[in-house]
């Protein structure tokens, strides 16, 4: 069996090897098979009763957990497996820790280690209570929207629109038990999110060809609760829009091209690494309009671009040559 996320061989022991075990303990669990080379042959471990006693107790030194330590034989030859259970609680060795993911061994550290140890101790970051927070950052109107959207659905009696707002939370569980707000609170109600929460918001976009040409984009912020009708009034306006209406869209209709842009493509297949300050040349225009012109026919779909800005080329589509015919 192949090293994996539950397996790993060495030919030897070693002290740094407890990062390991501290990485299965950590994860799912997994087995370590000391005397085995990465080929999966027993090469056989020398003083197996010293590691017999060393190992374990290392282990519970160290990690103070307990894993089976087990004296295997194949070919004449002694190897030891040790088997790891996952753990319940965080593991931590000489203050670090450790964890398995795929054949490897990763140091959690920064947001990673902490949703290791929030997870790990039955909780989620959006639980945690917030110390700076406060009723007065909690927005009464996302609170009465909430309630509104909950009395029409029926999810709610009418009555529930009196509720105060600390009730209402409340009953949501988004206050702790000091009274203290719960990050979902300021997520889902605050009034600046962003004032607790960097990066809260929510980005639309629309692009061309391909990922690198964004044709707009659109932020909207602010609480989950009124976010969502907001997104959703953005993307109607979009649609609403005959520029950005998908049956009208210019990829569709490739005989809206201007005259300019008909003789950029005959240029093209002239020369197909032509500069855009060539190509204002040649045409008696800015290097602006050749840009913009660019940008058309590529959002059109009519041409690509094929290697890097510096030695790549404009490729001609079959909907640019159909143009030309």
């Amino acid at each position: 069996m192949s090293e994996s996320q539950n397996i790993e061989y060495k030919e030897s022991w070693r002290d740094e090897y407890l990062k390991w075990i501290c990485g299965f303990a950590n994860a799912q669990g997994g087995r370590i098979y000391i005397g085995i080379d990465d080929n999966q042959q027993v090469v056989g471990v020398a003083d197996t009763k010293r590691l017999m006693e060393d190992i374990p107790n290392k282990i519970v030194n160290y990690l103070d957990i307990v894993a089976d330590v087990n004296l295997l034989h194949k070919e004449d030859k002694d190897y030891i497996e040790i088997a790891v259970q996952p753990c319940n609680l965080p593991i931590a060795y000489h203050g670090i820790y450790h964890y398995r993911s795929g054949s490897t061994k990763q140091e959690l550290k920064g947001a990673a280690l902490q949703q290791f140890l929030l997870r790990k101790m039955g909780h989620s970051w959006d639980d945690i209570e917030n110390e700076r927070a406060t009723l007065d950052d909690i927005d009464r109107q996302a609170i009465d929207f909430f309630l509104r959207k909950a009395v029409d659905a029926g999810r709610m009696p009418v009555d529930s629109l009196n509720e105060t707002t600390e009730k209402v939370l409340s009953n949501l569980n988004l206050i702790g038990g000091e009274g203290k707000l719960r990050n979902a609170a300021l997520l889902l109600f605050g009034k600046n999110p962003a004032k607790f929460f960097t990066s809260v918001q929510f980005r639309i976009g629309r692009f061309g060809r391909d990922e690198a040409d964004l044709m707009f984009q659109d932020v909207v912020d602010g609480n989950i609760i009124q976010m969502t009708d907001r997104v959703i009034e953005v993307l109607k306006s979009k649609n609403d829009d005959p520029l950005n209406d998908p049956l009208n869209d210019p990829l569709n209709d490739p005989l809206k091209l201007s005259s300019l842009e008909k003789d950029i493509l005959k240029l093209i297949v002239k020369d197909n690494q032509s500069t855009y300050d060539n190509l204002a040349i040649s045409l008696s225009v800015s290097s602006a309009t050749i840009k913009r012109a660019f940008r058309n026919l590529k959002v059109n779909g009519c041409i690509i671009r094929k290697g890097s800005k510096k030695i790549g080329y404009w490729m001609i589509t079959e909907k640019g040559k159909s143009i030309l015919k």
